[in-house]
């Protein structure tokens, strides 16, 4: 049997949810700042208060993953109990937000609400393979990125807005503006009525109808983590001595302290690799760190290849977020100095670009890659926006005028589009689909990671290099996208010539 052939609003059902998601990551990324500086916190801490998110999404999505894998509650499924449990708790931090009077109360509901946000996110990349047979899952995906797309366009844009309808943009000291305040509230209720909405709205199906499907698996886990026990502490070993070398680096050659972080998840990879051979060997093998190091190191050969094009495309994209508002202050606004009006007016310009990009997305995702991948598979057409992407970075060294850099967000548009839909859809028909929920959350490892090395390592690059030069920023953008697409090049798409 195959699963049934969901229509359009079957579609949107299944990912509405990543509406009100992605609203909230939007609210996070646009306002955590502010806040924070709203509270009294220096622009050189940033960075410390911000690691919380990435380091929240490394930690929960593998486990929420393992866990959603073996998890079924009758009528409330195996996925949907976690979207509404993350964004229950999600939705109570971003109404808890704006009330912070205090830089470590804030700091810690930030962790809280990336931490839900990660929870109600990651199966719902399962999700899609669990609902749909294998010729959906391109239009899966591409639904579920316009939603992405259209959510960080509305929670971007959301306090501008409520700022023209004379809602006060000001701040006094120690507290929050109110235009911030109220899209928090919004973006909380947003984010639960959309979640709510999938969750009420599908029905998934059972493990007795997997069966009938034929996507049942062994039970998860098993097998890699059996594996585990025929290996030695070596691998373990040499993780945590690398962190070590890390570590000591940073002393030797004064490299900012961030990258102690990067030290410290290679020798806590390690150690963990080192408990699950033991736990392996002692006969525990269904255990929750036995099976996570055993299915990471074990990873089908597709993913391995698909995980170094993400890391390449996603350090792209976070070089981007972190870089973007200093480079169109500076090269296209002509200043540098954040107290300045023209270098507000840029910062302002970099919403508009924002959500330009996302705009285009959510389109694209719609129409672009539907028929580029049927036309040319989906292989090929990551290849085609990853350059496209690219062209949009290399960009910003030969135009001028500001308001052509909407042409610029168009390519990158293109590429945030596919990056979202493309390697999640050659995944969900590529892999076990009984260890749908583990594997996309380990897919994530390769999300994160270049996000924390880009906010360790990418900042004593410029220092050394390029000082007080933003814009080789896009260069390294551009370059590693171009990796990512030529890397693209070695990933061979069951079905696909």
């Amino acid at each position: 049997m195959n699963k049934p052939r969901q229509s359009f609003w079957g579609l949107w059902n299944i990912s509405f949810g990543f509406f009100g998601i992605q609203i909230g990551f939007a609210l996070q990324n646009a306002n955590m700042s502010r806040v924070f500086q709203s509270l009294g916190s220096s622009i050189d801490d940033l960075p410390v208060l911000w690691i919380a998110a990435p380091l929240t999404g490394l930690l929960v999505q593998p486990v929420i993953g393992f866990m959603s894998d073996r998890t079924w509650l009758g009528r409330f499924g195996r996925r949907r109990p976690y979207f509404l449990a993350g964004a229950l708790l999600a939705a109570f931090a971003l109404v808890a937000m704006p009330q912070a009077h205090a830089l470590l109360f804030a700091a810690l509901l930030l962790w809280m609400l990336d931490a839900s946000l990660n929870v109600a996110m990651e199966p719902y990349r399962a999700f899609v393979g669990d609902m749909l047979h294998k010729d959906q899952h391109t239009a899966g995906y591409a639904v579920q990125t316009a939603f992405i797309g259209a959510g960080a366009v509305v929670g971007s844009i959301f306090p501008y807005l409520l700022d023209h309808l004379g809602i006060s943009n000001a701040a006094v000291i120690g507290g929050i503006p109110d235009t911030v305040r109220y899209s928090f509230w919004a973006g909380a209720a947003a984010l639960f009525g959309a979640v709510v909405w999938s969750v009420v709205k599908t029905r998934e199906y059972s493990p007795a109808e997997m069966a009938q499907f034929g996507a049942a698996e062994a039970a998860a886990g098993d097998a890699p983590s059996a594996a585990l026990a025929g290996r030695g502490f070596g691998g373990g070993v040499a993780w945590l001595i690398a962190g070590s070398v890390v570590t000591v680096a940073v002393q030797q050659w004064g490299l900012q302290k961030e990258v102690y972080l990067l030290g410290g998840l290679l020798a806590a990879y390690g150690i963990a690799t080192i408990a699950a051979v033991a736990m392996a060997r002692a006969g525990r093998e269904t255990h929750m760190l036995a099976s996570i190091v055993g299915d990471f190191s074990g990873m089908p050969p597709i993913m391995k290849r698909l995980a170094l094009v993400q890391f390449f495309s996603w350090s792209a994209l976070f070089i981007m977020w972190i870089n973007t508002t200093p480079v169109v202050a500076q090269y296209f606004f002509g200043s540098a100095n954040p107290a300045s009006a023209a270098y507000q007016n840029g910062g302002n310009w970099v919403g508009v670009l924002f959500a330009v990009y996302n705009g285009v997305a959510s389109i694209a995702a719609l129409t672009l890659l539907p028929a580029l991948s049927r036309r040319i598979g989906k292989a090929r057409t990551h290849i085609v926006c990853l350059l496209a992407g690219a062209m949009g970075y290399a960009s910003f060294f030969v135009l001028r005028d500001p308001h052509l850099l909407v042409v610029s967000e168009i390519g990158i548009g293109i590429a945030w589009a596919s990056i979202l839909a493309m390697p999640y859809s050659i995944l969900a028909s590529s892999l076990p689909q009984g260890k749908l929920g583990i594997y996309m959350g380990l897919f994530n490892v390769f999300v994160v990671i270049p996000q924390l090395l880009v906010a360790t390592v990418m900042g004593s690059i410029m220092k050394a290099f390029f000082p007080g030069e933003p814009i080789w920023t896009m260069a390294f953008a551009a370059g590693t996208l171009a990796v990512a697409a030529l890397a693209m090049l070695r990933v061979k798409v069951p079905g696909e010539a």
